[in-house]
């Protein structure tokens, strides 16, 4: 029997003003995601990349979980390791769009962040999440599998090579709390406070400078793949942009800049 769209999930799409939410929806499965989904996410990190007036994007789940990793009923048609290497390689595809991103990125996690899940919030920029939520990858006491470079060296600089290396052989779930002393998540609120938080931390952001933003995300970029990495091209693109002469002239005439982007 063939799913139907609904059993496919679907991926979102919540615009107020700059900012943009995508909303991973998957009801019954804890918003698990599947080809579809992922299809969809990847064409919206495309559209979110070319329009230049989203200036914040959130990534959030419905109805008390974030992602649950994967939807593993998917799996059930592998019967060779290349097709697992191509879902990787699909899966990473996704990832890659979303560090590359020049806005900032928050995942707003309530319940839980699994697998894929951990993985797409691990991949962005800023992690919020309420007393209830939890993360992890137990692939190893679950599935069986294994999850690709990118992921566990984005895990291990976001919350440490130890810790991150307990969690995963352990197959272990962190609680919120845990995972924000780690350092993975910004902030712990109660659930009664998560969208007020996210709406005044989401306005916050919208409201910088986009070259500035761009190249913060971009020196970090680097700096996870070489420490030594150089930013010279980065400062020369700041100091020399307009935003730098009208945010200089807002400071001296105590007002508001007025951002262009260039």
């Amino acid at each position: 029997m063939r799913a139907t769209a609904a059993d496919e999930g679907r991926i979102l799409l919540e615009r107020s003003g700059p900012i943009l939410q995508v909303v991973l929806s998957h009801p019954g499965r804890h918003n698990a995601l599947t080809w579809r989904m992922y299809d969809e996410l990847a064409e919206a990190l495309a559209q979110t990349a070319a329009d230049p007036s989203v200036r914040v994007l959130v990534i959030r789940g419905q109805g008390g979980a974030f992602a649950a990793g994967t939807d593993i009923t998917q799996f059930s048609s592998f019967t060779t390791g290349e097709q697992g290497l191509e879902y990787e390689q699909r899966v990473g595809a996704i990832l890659d769009a979303l560090l590359k991103l020049s806005i900032p990125v928050i995942a707003a996690v309530d319940g839980p962040a699994v697998g894929a899940g951990l993985a797409i919030a691990a991949c962005s920029d800023v992690v919020i999440a309420t007393e209830s939520s939890t993360f992890g990858v137990p692939i190893a006491r679950t599935v069986g599998n294994c999850i690709p470079p990118v992921v566990l060296r984005r895990l291990q600089a976001r919350m440490g090579q130890g810790r991150t290396m307990a969690m995963l052989l352990a197959a272990a779930l962190l609680p919120a709390g845990e995972a924000q002393k780690a350092g993975f998540v910004y902030k712990v609120v109660p659930h009664e406070e998560f969208e007020a938080t996210l709406s005044k931390l989401s306005t916050r952001m919208s409201q910088t400078a986009p070259v500035t933003i761009a190249a913060l995300k971009e020196m970090d970029r680097r700096l996870q793949e070489d420490p030594a990495a150089n930013g010279d091209d980065l400062l020369l693109e700041c100091y020399g942009s307009a935003d730098f002469q009208e945010g200089v002239a807002a400071f001296t005439e105590h007002r508001t800049p007025r951002w262009k982007g260039y």
